[in-house]
């Protein structure tokens, strides 16, 4: 009798998934290019709306007057006609935000403004010197990178990374965990260090250890 073939190891389990991670929903979808019709909709209409407003020079107020009063003509011209001829009129959907929407867009909106109100209150009344660099820093990053590109630019660019990378990240996702790791502790030690030398060189917590001293 032949011996049987060994059974091959099973794989390393995953962590969570990428599309638990973004939500599981139809945005993780469109972020996944599970929807390719969403996403490619998504794609287009960033980028033409990006050439009109940034290349081409379109005002973005006169844009939206020009293509909603389009819009209202070919509606009105559609009704008409279909009162002469019988025929059905346009398909206008039910433009109603309904309450449900509004409650999961408050509750999305609750959960960040009051995440921002905790770091106000760390830094305002717990005064965590800690968070209150870390802030300052991201604040100054964001200005550096809005004086180089228009918000217009940097919403599209956002967008492309958006697409981009959940889904390499989701190819990829064990080696691009282990570098991650990697980078996470050489962050951490440079910071740990960034916030040593900061501290040392305030001239108020130098002054209170003389105190203590």
């Amino acid at each position: 009798m032949g011996e049987t073939a060994p059974t091959p190891p099973p794989p390393p389990p995953r962590s969570s998934s990428v599309h638990q991670l973004l939500g599981g929903g139809s945005v993780a979808d469109v972020l996944l290019w599970r929807r390719w019709g969403a996403s490619l909709t998504l794609l287009v209409v960033s980028s033409t709306s990006w050439y009109l407003f940034e290349r081409a020079g379109y005002n973005l107020l006169t844009f939206v007057a020009n293509v909603l009063f389009l819009l209202v003509l070919i509606l009105f011209l559609w009704a008409k006609s279909a009162s002469l001829l019988n025929r059905p009129l346009p398909p206008i959907p039910d433009l109603e935000i309904t309450e449900e929407t509004v409650d999961k867009v408050s509750q999305v909106v609750q959960v960040y403004v009051n995440h921002i109100l905790a770091v106000g209150c760390e830094i305002a009344i717990g005064r965590n010197l800690k968070v209150f660099l870390r802030v300052a820093f991201v604040s100054w990053i964001v200005s550096y990178v809005g004086s180089l590109c228009s918000f217009l630019t940097f919403a599209y660019v956002g967008i492309l990374l958006s697409l981009s990378i959940p889904v390499l990240y989701d190819k990829y996702q064990h080696q691009i965990d282990e570098k991650l790791v990697v980078a996470q502790r050489i962050l951490e030690a440079q910071l740990r260090k960034i916030d040593d030398t900061l501290l040392k060189k305030l001239p108020l917590l130098s002054h209170k250890e003389k105190k203590v001293q």
